[in-house]
């Protein structure tokens, strides 16, 4: 998790999504990375031509995934090598790249496009160390959304957006080999993007997406260096394809954080706030816990309401509805320290008929709410990759952006107060829903005699196979219960998105028998194990 240098990286100039918001300041051009498929703005001045570089690269690089890269870029120079420059393709594709390059100006083929590498960019130590990569990225899935520009500020003239990957790319005879040098902001595009979002940091790129159903429903998601503006084919999700990179150029506000409640989440998150260089004030009911952050740098409030009346905007997390409200109304609570333009975040996960309550409270006062729980498990808290589902005050979601950036991979904006809390209760319940399955078959394996192993072994290969499915197998078939989730949450989950769907006459049938599981092995003391624990509730 510690800074590092960004090794120097080949890759070429493309053309940008339309829609994409060019970063201001110095001239920069986008580039796609060979081996990675990752984007990023690079400034000119960090372009150096790739073939006088290309041994410099080879010495300090030794790693499999950058050979991979240059491989890549060889191979590209054989298939375009003798290819006249006016050559065209009689392709669909190809014309639409002609229209849109003519379009966009008497700029010269070889400015348009260059090979190109990264280097020396103030970032994330790579995939093993620092940020997980968060998607698989191919050229086929991450590049074929077309984007309109949100505002050109490259020589290029507006054009039609490009329809795929090869939309991306100028004629391959026109290639001007170059080697660049910056910070990268890797992603898989949305399907595409209108309507800028103003905003004054130059560092991100805002996007809103809009729910299929209900128009008037916005989302807004920040994926690490992105954010998201206004999207008219209805899709609700964006993600980053590689994030690695990105964390060591957080700025962070000069906003004060207080941050409440350090838990198997909130631990991690305080610790990401520290790292990002954030400055932070925290409370803990048991204060020992407080004692490591302190030694990272972190302030100690007294009081939950101490700390809300320090800081500008304050964040909790705290394990269910019952210490979510005693938080913010007990005795020196958060309520308390709420005045006008005081900023609460709860990032707790519980139903919406509190956290709604909870936002009517501090905003009587004049304070500013924001509800922001996040989906994840201790290690993605550790590893800075929670996905923060929001809702609320709007302007104080952009306020934390670099709160988020810190802490999560992405995040979505999804409307009024208490959209978040279902949402995140559907999740939890899909999730737990799964766990339990998982430690179902598990055991219905071993009791007819087949290899657990085995099982998982095959499961892997299928279309199920996921991070979440292998490690909670692993946790199965080596017994450790750990608790990077606790089983008691996810049972308190599943227990509240019963009652969601009760509350709307909805069938939640899955769920109802997950939770009976669940409970089964709360009775046989697994409360403050890992969820994947619920396997003991079906051992005979």
């Amino acid at each position: 998790g510690k800074l590092g240098r960004y090794p120097p990286w080949p890759g070429k100039i493309v053309n940008p999504p339309k829609d994409l918001k060019k970063p201001r300041g110095k001239k920069c051009f986008f580039v796609k990375f060979f081996g990675t498929e990752d984007h990023a703005w690079i400034k000119v001045e960090q372009l150096k031509p790739y073939h006088p570089h290309k041994e410099e690269m080879i010495k300090i690089n030794k790693g499999k995934r950058f050979q991979q890269a240059v491989d890549a870029v060889e191979e590209f120079l054989r298939k375009t090598k003798g290819k006249d420059q006016a050559s065209s393709h009689n392709s669909t594709e190809e014309k639409n790249r002609r229209n849109s390059s003519e379009e966009r100006g008497k700029q010269s083929a070889g400015e348009e496009k260059r090979k190109a590498s990264l280097s020396e960019g103030k970032v994330k130590k790579g995939t093993g160390e620092g940020k997980k990569r968060v998607s698989s990225v191919s050229s086929e899935r991450g590049s074929k959304s077309p984007l309109k520009r949100v505002q050109d500020q490259s020589p290029r003239k507006r054009g039609r957006p490009p329809k795929d990957e090869k939309d991306l790319t100028i004629p391959e005879s026109s290639t001007v080999k170059r080697v660049m040098t910056g910070t990268v902001a890797g992603f898989k595009w949305p399907p595409s993007v209108s309507e800028p979002v103003k905003d004054s940091d130059p560092h991100f790129h805002h996007f809103l997406l809009s729910q299929t159903e209900k128009p008037a429903v916005c989302y807004q998601a920040i994926t690490k260096k992105l954010k998201v503006c206004e999207e008219e084919t209805g899709s609700t999700s964006i993600q980053a394809a590689d994030s690695t990179a990105v964390n060591g150029s957080i700025t962070p506000t000069d906003k004060k954080i207080g941050f409440l409640g350090l838990g198997l989440m909130g631990s991690g998150i305080v610790s990401n706030l520290l790292k990002m260089g954030h400055t932070v004030t925290v409370w803990n009911r048991t204060a020992e816990k407080c004692d490591l952050f302190i030694q990272e740098g972190a302030r100690l409030g007294r009081t939950p309401a101490e700390v809300v009346s320090t800081c500008d905007i304050t964040f909790a997390c705290v394990s269910d509805p019952k210490a979510a409200k005693d938080l913010v109304l007990g005795p020196s609570g958060v309520l308390q320290g709420i005045r006008p333009g005081k900023c609460y975040v709860d990032m707790s996960t519980v139903d919406a008929d509190t956290v709604t309550e909870l936002a009517q409270v501090i905003v009587s006062r004049g304070g500013r709410f924001l509800e922001a729980p996040v989906s994840g498990n201790q290690q993605l808290s550790n590893d800075g990759m929670l996905v923060i589902l929001a809702a609320g005050d709007r302007g104080l979601y952009e306020d934390c952006s670099s709160c988020f950036q810190a802490m999560g991979k992405t995040s979505f904006f999804l409307g009024e107060v208490g959209n978040a809390a279902k949402m995140m209760l559907i999740v939890n319940m899909v999730q737990g829903s799964f766990m339990a399955t998982i430690a179902e078959g598990l055991t219905l394996a071993q009791v007819t005699g087949q290899s657990q192993q085995t099982l998982l072994d095959i499961l892997n290969q299928g279309q199920l196979a996921s991070i979440f499915l292998d490690q909670k197998c692993q946790n199965i078939l080596q017994g450790n219960f750990k608790p990077d989730f606790y089983l008691k949450y996810i049972q308190k989950d599943l227990r509240l998105a019963i009652a969601l769907g009760d509350s709307v006459n909805h069938p939640t049938p899955m769920a109802a028998a997950a939770n009976e599981v669940y409970k089964r092995a709360k009775a046989l003391d697994q409360s403050d194990n890992d969820m994947s624990a619920v396997y003991r509730a079906y051992i005979h």
